[in-house]
């Protein structure tokens, strides 16, 4: 299926993905600063973070130092819809979209037992993740979005935790990004081979869902 103009590039590589673990972790890095921990040319750390910034995964700002020269660059994670255009316009569209849908098909309105915002919450992070290319199923009664297949179940073992960690991180970014009681809860990795749990909240609720393990591997035949 041909790629939709608004999915996002910036997570579809380790590198992007290890910069903006870097940026997660400690805001207001500069770009040198990120491309050592990458370990990246300079010029290629640039060019991924302007990837990363067109797609309001990050944002950069000036720094003001007081004295002569060009104040240098720190790059930010996204917390505030309003502090990216790109994070801005996602929003809108996410909340504009679920609700001509609901429109269309009233049955599918949980708004009268979630509430309106949390329900846009749940349209942001259901569009985020669908961009991401993860197939979100979402489980309004439950508050869960189980992840499959997740396009990264081929990664090799010491890359998922960064994977994951910045998945997890970006679902609290995103449901930040709009007012409302919805808040993650955790993040049950490979469930099975191929699948993910994503657990939410409500606020001052206790989580709906026990914890989703990985079954353990069968017996090798004969043993």
């Amino acid at each position: 299926m041909p790629r939709r103009a608004h999915d996002y590039r910036g997570l579809t590589q380790l590198s992007r993905l290890r910069l903006l673990r870097a940026i997660q972790r400690t805001p207001g890095l500069l770009l040198s600063e990120l491309a050592e921990i990458a370990e990246l040319h300079t010029n290629t750390a640039r060019e991924h973070l302007r990837v990363l910034e067109d797609e309001g995964l990050v944002r950069s700002e000036t720094q003001p130092t007081g004295g002569r020269g060009r104040p240098p660059i720190v790059y930010l994670p996204v917390r505030e819809a309003d502090s990216s255009p790109a994070a801005s316009r996602r929003v809108a569209a996410a909340t504009a979209s679920g609700d001509a849908l609901r429109r269309m098909s009233p049955d599918l309105d949980s708004s009268a037992d979630l509430g309106t915002a949390a329900t846009h919450q749940l349209d942001a992070l259901y569009e985020h993740l669908e961009d991401a290319g993860l197939q979100p199923d979402l489980d309004e009664r439950e508050l869960t979005m189980t992840l499959a297949p997740c396009p990264y179940h081929r990664a090799v073992e010491e890359d998922r935790p960064l994977v994951c960690s910045v998945h997890a991180r970006l679902v609290q970014d995103v449901l930040t990004q709009v007012p409302g009681p919805i808040e993650l809860r955790r993040v049950d990795p490979f469930v099975t081979p191929h699948s993910c749990v994503i657990a939410l909240g409500m606020k001052g609720e206790a989580t709906r869902v026990p914890r989703t393990r990985r079954p353990a591997a069968a017996p090798d035949e004969g043993h």
